[in-house]
């Protein structure tokens, strides 16, 4: 049997958890599985449920709960040994101070250097800082946040990319690339939702070099359902891309938009399906 938890996936036991808790009668449903099938923004206790009481689920997120967080990114990273800018992760203004003696004058990397909060997305929580009196004020926000329970931040070094980056979604057994390119020169993040434009064609030996780069990560770390955002230096002649971050839940402009992730989705929830060994009715 198999049980979906995703609402555009239609399996042999179909269920909903949005808004709720797991309870008892979750735990049945996953125990009495062959595979579960979970929507991208499964909550922790659903995901370690179907993680502990069944053999074969979708998508993998070990990695996400593991290492959560853009701390728990850069800390997968380096683990992993993929190549990404430098970086100092930071869980609290006390480690920072500790770590420092103090606020210093000057930090650890050249202005300018990026200051990413812990949480946030899509080019969200994310800042160029580009002086001494602008990095004061970033920690005092911090330090603002932690007053209100949200702690933690990174420090990363600044890579000039032309004002552009790589995006490359993997779904299942599909890789699909292409860059976001931001031409608001006032503008250094390169999101979509920050007026970055698509371009899918520019440059298709990098875009294949990092795909390779991605395909290679995902091996090691199961990660099946992720959009990951890599950077290539535009000083530096080696072309290796660096890793930034990975997202879990992102944007689907760049591929066509939803109905053709879904699309995407669904046959590789089926391919999945097939090489466990399994059936599902909907293919009855």
């Amino acid at each position: 049997m198999i049980l979906s938890y995703h609402p555009c996936f239609e399996a042999d036991k179909n269920l909903l958890c949005a808004g709720r808790e797991p309870d008892a009668d979750d735990l049945a449903a996953i125990k009495a599985a062959h595979a579960v099938i979970l929507p991208q923004g499964c909550y922790r206790s659903l995901y370690e449920m179907a993680h502990n009481n069944c053999r074969h689920v979708f998508p993998n997120l070990d990695s996400k709960f593991k290492y959560a967080g853009k701390i728990g990114q850069v800390r997968l990273f380096q683990m992993e040994n993929m190549p990404h800018p430098r970086t100092e992760t930071y869980l609290n203004i006390d480690a920072f101070s500790g770590h420092y003696g103090g606020f210093p004058a000057k930090p650890a990397f050249d202005f300018p250097f990026v200051f990413k909060f812990d949480w946030g997305g899509e080019g969200y929580q994310v800042y160029l800082i580009q002086s001494a009196s602008e990095f004061k004020n970033i920690l005092q926000t911090a330090g603002e946040y932690e007053d209100s329970g949200h702690t933690g931040f990174i420090i990363q070094e600044y890579i000039p990319s032309n004002n552009r980056s790589l995006r490359v979604v993997v779904i299942g057994q599909t890789v699909i690339s292409y860059w976001r390119v931001q031409n608001n020169a006032r503008n250094f993040c390169s999101n979509l939702t920050r007026g970055a434009v698509i371009d899918s064609h520019t440059d298709p030996d990098l875009q294949a070099l990092a795909v390779t780069w991605v395909k290679a990560f995902c091996s090691r770390t199961g990660i099946n359902l992720a959009g990951f955002d890599l950077l290539f230096s535009s000083e530096i002649k080696n072309r290796t891309p660096l890793f930034l971050e990975i997202n879990y839940y992102f944007g689907r402009r760049g591929l066509g938009g939803s109905e053709r992730f879904y699309e995407i989705l669904i046959a590789e929830i089926e391919k999945w399906i097939d090489s466990i060994g399994l059936k599902s009715d909907r293919n009855s």
